[in-house]
């Protein structure tokens, strides 16, 4: 199980917000992709995160949109 030590560590890769836990997914508290955790090891790569609802591609979080992140 992935420690809450760790857990606590780790930010969206995109616009560096608190992620929370849901089951098997860490999900952005800000812009919403939801980064999976297989294994006990999170996933954190943002081109293999699921996008939220509404969102086609990396340009449509609201992270990218704000200015706070930037897709390269």
């Amino acid at each position: 199980m992935v420690s809450e030590e760790l857990l606590a560590l780790l930010v969206c890769p995109m616009g560096k917000a608190p992620l929370r836990r849901e089951g098997d997914l860490l999900i952005c508290t800000r812009c919403g992709p939801r980064f999976s955790i297989k294994d006990d090891i999170p996933n954190m790569l943002i081109e293999e995160a699921e996008l939220p609802a509404g969102c086609n591609s990396l340009a449509d979080l609201e992270c990218v949109k704000l200015g706070v992140a930037k897709v390269d």
